[in-house]
C-alpha cells in the first residue's frame, strides 16, 4: 500500500485534490479563517473522531473547583466582564490539568506539555479558558494540527511511540523551534501540577464600556514555586507511581493545602497589532514583557477535590468560545480552529448535550432554543415554543450583546503560506536558549540528545542546523550529545560566518 500511494495527489475523502495542506484559508496573513476552509473543517471532524472513547488529546487528566478573587480595581479599563468588576469579588471556577500525548493509562510524569483548563462559572455565563502551561505551541495554523498530534501518538505499523516520527516532523517546521526547546527543557517535566504555570497561548480580546478593544494574553503563575524533575527524575517516577501528579494534587487539597496561582494579563491595545513586530497572533511566539508587562488581575486557588471522577473530571467539557460578555477571541488561527474543534469534539464523545452535565452547566440562568437530542435528561423545554422569533414570550435577543464589529486590512480571502510571511523561527528559541543557566542549557541538550539519536541522520542533520541557527552552541551541543561533530552537520559557509 505504501508504494501505491507514493507520487499520488492529496485529495479530500471525497477525492478532490488538495493544492495547499499546509495553510489554512485566511482573510489575509494575519486575518482570520474563514468558514468555507471545506479542508481544514473534514480533517478536525475526522480527527475528532478517530478514538473512542477516551479524549483525542489530553486524555489523562486531574482536576479540582476553587475560587477566582479579583485584586485588581482597574479592570474596567479594559473589559465590562463582571467578573472583574470589583476588588475581593470571587468567581467559582474548575481547573483540569492533562498531559497531552498520553492515554488515559499513561504516566503523568511523562515529558509532555501539560494543559491546563480553566472553567469559570461567572455570572453571566461560562467562560472557558483552555491554555498550557507553556505560552507558546508547536504549530500556528491549525490546517496541521491532526498531522502534529499524529506524531504524538502512535505508529501505525508498530503501534509504538516513534522517535523517528517526531523529529522528521519537527525538522520539516522550523515553526515548531520554540516549543520543542521548552518541552526539551527543565519544564517538559513538572514535579505536578502545583508546581507549573499556565498559559492562556492564545490572543483573546477584551472590550470596555467605549467599545475599545484590548488584545491579551493570559498568565497563571503559581505561588507554590516552579520545580521539575531531571529526566532521570521522571524517568524513574514512571516505574515508581504513574498517577504522581493526580496523587499529588488530590492529597494536597485533601489536607488543606491549596494551591494557588497569580492571576496576570498582559494587554496590547488594538492599533498596536497592525505594526507591531512579532505577528500578535502568531501561537508559536511570546509577547516580550518589556513590550507589554504582566499586569496583576488576581488570584486562583483550588480547594475542594470532585466527588466522582468519571462524572466531574472524565466528563468535564472546555469551550474556547465561551466567554463572557466584554471578552472576546482574535485572528489567532489556531484559536479560530478551536472554536469550531473543541464543541464538535465534545458532542462526539459526550454527546450533543453535553452542556447539561453538572460540571459544565452555567451556574447563572439561561434560555436556549436547543431541544433534543442523545441523553436529554431535563424537561427539555417542556410545552414551551422550540423556535424563534414567537409570540409566546420566549427568550429574545439583546442587542447590546452584539458582537463589536472588527475591522481588517484586507478582503483577499487565500491559502497564506505562514512560513513565506514569517521565517523568523529562531529568535525567540534562541533567546529562551540564551536566557537559561549553563547547567540548564546542558540538561536540555542532553534530553533532547536522547530522544534524538534514536532517529536516522539526515533528520538528525536537518534538525540540528535549526538549532545551529538559533544559537551556535545550541547546535553544537546537541550533536556533542549525539556523538556527531557539529562540522559534519552544519554546511561550511554558515560555520565560518558564525
Amino acid at each position: 500500500m505504501a508504494e501505491e500511494l507514493k507520487g499520488k495527489v492529496m485529495t479530500t475523502d471525497a477525492g478532490r485534490p488538495v493544492g495547499d495542506n499546509q495553510n489554512s484559508l485566511t482573510l489575509g496573513p494575519r486575518g482570520p479563517v474563514v468558514f468555507e476552509d471545506f479542508l481544514l473543517f473534514e480533517k478536525m471532524a475526522h480527527f475528532n473522531r478517530e478514538r473512542v472513547p477516551e479524549r483525542v488529546v489530553h486524555a489523562k487528566g486531574s482536576a479540582a473547583y476553587g475560587t477566582f478573587t479579583v485584586t485588581n480595581p482597574d479592570m474596567a479599563k479594559y473589559t465590562t466582564a463582571k467578573l472583574f468588576d470589583k476588588v475581593g469579588k470571587q468567581t467559582p471556577t474548575f481547573l483540569r490539568f492533562s498531559t497531552v500525548g498520553g492515554e488515559k493509562g499513561s504516566a503523568d510524569t511523562e515529558r509532555d506539555p501539560r494543559g491546563f483548563a480553566l472553567k469559570f462559572y461567572t455570572e453571566e455565563g461560562n467562560w472557558d479558558m483552555v491554555g498550557n502551561n507553556t505560552p507558546v505551541f508547536f504549530i500556528r495554523d491549525p490546517l496541521k494540527f491532526s498531522d502534529f498530534i499524529h506524531t504524538q501518538k502512535r505508529d501505525p505499523a508498530t503501534n509504538l511511540k516513534s522517535p523517528t516520527m517526531m523529529w522528521d516532523f519537527w525538522s520539516l517546521s522550523p515553526e515548531s523551534l520554540h516549543q520543542v526547546t521548552i518541552l526539551f527543557s527543565d519544564r517538559g517535566t513538572p514535579d505536578g501540577y502545583r508546581h507549573m504555570n499556565g498559559y492562556s497561548s492564545h490572543t483573546f480580546s477584551l472590550i470596555n464600556a467605549k467599545g475599545e478593544l484590548f488584545y491579551c494574553k493570559w498568565h497563571f503563575k503559581t505561588k507554590q514555586g516552579i520545580k521539575n524533575f531531571t529526566r532521570e527524575e521522571a524517568d524513574n517516577m514512571k516505574s515508581v507511581d504513574m498517577d504522581y501528579s493526580q496523587r499529588d494534587l488530590f492529597n494536597a487539597i485533601e489536607k488543606g493545602d491549596f494551591p494557588k496561582w497569580r492571576v496576570q494579563v498582559q494587554i496590547m491595545p488594538e492599533a498596536d497589532a497592525a505594526t507591531y513586530h512579532i505577528n500578535p497572533f502568531d501561537l508559536t511566539k511570546v509577547w516580550p514583557h518589556s513590550d507589554y508587562p504582566v499586569i496583576e488581575v488576581g488570584e486562583l486557588e483550588l480547594n475542594r477535590n470532585p466527588e466522582n471522577y468519571f462524572a466531574e473530571v472524565e466528563q468535564a467539557a472546555f469551550d474556547p468560545k465561551n466567554v463572557a460578555p466584554g471578552m472576546g477571541f482574535s485572528p489567532d488561527k489556531m484559536l479560530q480552529g478551536r472554536l469550531i474543534s473543541y464543541p464538535d469534539a465534545h458532542r462526539y464523545r459526550i454527546g450533543v448535550n453535553y452542556n447539561l452535565l453538572p460540571v459544565n452547566e452555567p451556574k447563572c440562568p439561561y434560555s436556549t432554543y436547543n431541544r433534543d437530542g442523545s441523553m436529554r435528561f431535563n424537561a427539555n423545554g417542556g410545552s414551551t415554543p422550540n423556535y424563534e422569533p414567537n409570540s409566546f414570550g420566549g427568550p429574545t435577543q439583546h442587542p447590546k450583546y452584539v458582537e463589536r464589529p472588527t475591522s481588517y486590512s484586507t478582503s483577499t480571502v487565500g491559502r497564506f503560506s505562514h512560513r513565506e510571511h514569517d521565517s523568523d523561527y529562531y529568535t525567540q528559541p534562541g533567546n529562551l536558549f540564551r536566557l537559561m543557566s549553563p547547567d540548564a542549557q546542558e540538561r536540555l541538550v542532553g534530553n533532547i540528545g536522547s530522544s534524538l539519536s534514536q532517529v536516522e541522520q539526515r533528520i538528525q542533520d536537518l534538525q540540528i542546523n535549526h538549532f545551529y541557527k538559533c544559537d551556535p552552541k545550541y547546535g553544537e551541543g546537541v550533536a556533542k550529545a549525539i556523538g556527531r561533530k557539529i562540522e559534519d552537520i552544519v554546511k561550511k559557509e554558515e560555520l565560518v560566518s558564525a
